[in-house]
Formats: C-alpha cells, sequence, structure tokens
C-alpha cells in the first residue's frame, strides 16, 4: 500500500509529512537535504523503519513548501516546531540526520519541553568554511541545472564507495528527473545551512542526546559529531557512536543503525 503524503497547514505556510506506525510514543524524523525530497521517497522510508512502527508513531516531515529567498536554519527549525504544534504533537522522541540534525538541535534548544529524547545523525553543530565546501559544489551544479552530475557527486560524498558504485546507474537516472523549481529548491535549502552555529548553545539542551557519527564522512567530516560530544559529554544521559564504513549516511548504510536508536529510546 502507497504511503499517503499528507499536508499541514499553518497560518503562515505549508508543510508536507507523512506518518505510520500504530505505536503510542511519537517519533519525529527530520531527513536531511537532498536534492529531490523525502516525500518522494516515502514507502522505501517506511519500510525501513517498519521494525520500530509497533512502538512509535512515526512522522517524517519536509521543509515548508514555498520557500523565502533565504531561509536559515533558524527558521527551518521554528516552521517545523509550528508544524510540529499544529499536529498536537508533544513528548518527541526526535531524529535528525545531517541537515534535519541541524533543524533538531535548533528546537531542542529553542523548544526544550517538546523533546523527550534527541539522536543526531551525521550532523554538526556548526557549519564552517570547510564543511560548507561540499555543499558550495552542490550548489554550483544546481544553479548550471546539472542534475546527472548534481546526483553523482552528491551519491559519492554521502555513501560508501561499494554502494555508490552500485546505484550510479540509478542515481544517474534520476538526475535526468530533476526540475527547475527542485534545482531552486535545492539551492536555497542548501544555503540555508552556512553560518549555522549553534556549539555556544548545546549545554542548554534538557533531554537525553545520542549522537551518532561517521569516521569517513565526506561532507561534514568526524570531527562535527566529536564538537557536539565535547559540549555534551558530561550529561549523564549522552551517549556517542562512531561508525567507520558506511559513509555519511550511516543512518541508511549500517544494519544496526535503528537497532542503536530503540536501544537508546
Amino acid at each position: 500500500m502507497e504511503t499517503e503524503i499528507k499536508r499541514i497547514i499553518t497560518d503562515s505556510f505549508g508543510m508536507r509529512y507523512f506518518c505510520f506506525g500504530s505505536g503510542d510514543k511519537a517519533l519525529v524524523i527530520l531527513p536531511g537535504l537532498s536534492v529531490q525530497s523525502v516525500m518522494d521517497s516515502a514507502d522505501a522510508v517506511e519500510q525501513q523503519y517498519a521494525d520500530m512502527a509497533q512502538e512509535f508513531t512515526i512522522y517524517v516531515f519536509d521543509r515548508r513548501e514555498t520557500l523565502p529567498d533565504e531561509y536559515g536554519i533558524c527558521d527551518m527549525a521554528l516552521d517545523t516546531a509550528k508544524a510540529i504544534d499544529a499536529l498536537g504533537l508533544k513528548d518527541l522522541y526526535l531524529f535528525g540526520a545531517s541537515q534535519g540534525g541541524m533543524i533538531a538541535i535548533q528546537i531542542a534548544i529553542e523548544r526544550p519541553e517538546m523533546i523527550k529524547k534527541l539522536v543526531l545523525g551525521s550532523t554538526a553543530a556548526r557549519v564552517t568554511a570547510e564543511r560548507f565546501a561540499v555543499l558550495n559544489k552542490w550548489i554550483e551544479l544546481a544553479k548550471q541545472q546539472k542534475g546527472r552530475e548534481l546526483y553523482l557527486s552528491f551519491g559519492e560524498a554521502i555513501y560508501p564507495k561499494a554502494i555508490f558504485e552500485q546505484y550510479i546507474g540509478v542515481l544517474g537516472a534520476l538526475g535526468e528527473t530533476v526540475t527547475a523549481d527542485e534545482f531552486r529548491r535545492f539551492i536555497t535549502l542548501a544555503n540555508g545551512a552556512k553560518g549555522f552555529d549553534a556549539v555556544d548553545r548545546l549545554a542548554e539542551i534538557q533531554c537525553p542526546v545520542f549522537v551518532i557519527g561517521a569516521a569517513d564522512d565526506k561532507v561534514l567530516g568526524e570531527k562535527a559529531a566529536q564538537e557536539i560530544a565535547e559540549k555534551l559529554k558530561e550529561k549523564p544521559d549522552f551517549r556517542l557512536h562512531i561508525y567507520d564504513g558506511y559513509g555519511h549516511a550511516a543512518f541508511d548504510t549500517a544494519p544496526d543503525y535503528r537497532q542503536r536508536m530503540m536501544d537508546f529510546f
């Protein structure tokens, strides 16, 4: 059965999301930056998280539908929290991956009452010029509307070599389907990470935190996870795990990733 894509309307924007599962706990997933919306992959996401669907009702949020010309991480967090409020969700188990992790950090700082436990996957609390370099390369390809090159560059950066090589054909074909609107949206969202810096506010996070990084992260680097850990390591409920061999997208490639999340939750 095809996963239904829903839409939440607030007084200032619309946001797409989908949900599945039958558990009495609410798990919110904030996905990372993607060339095309994660809503297009809803069936695959539902299948991926099927083992968590009995304990949780799982909500996966897109970014807002109509983007302003400039749209930073703090804006994304504000809008996402507003959409969550509009659905009446409370006591969240929150998982943010990559850019979604940045948004999750900001929500945890600004709206601590919302979150019961937080998992941060392959993310950073600060986007330095060095960390933005990969994003900037993607932005330039998107400006030139080079969909195939963008998808291949994206895939090569986030996946281990063996997985990337396995899916080169699929990624190249997807690149041919990117529309002008999707290129524009990608550029705005990628630019939104530039200059994000919440490092000095990490201590304001009140809920238990589990940081999952990747030693071979070619997008943000292993030090991004360590930087968060350094600020939170004194919390008695803090956990850190660093994968090696699964790439930036360890949240998709590591076979025990969701079990680690379940154990923490």
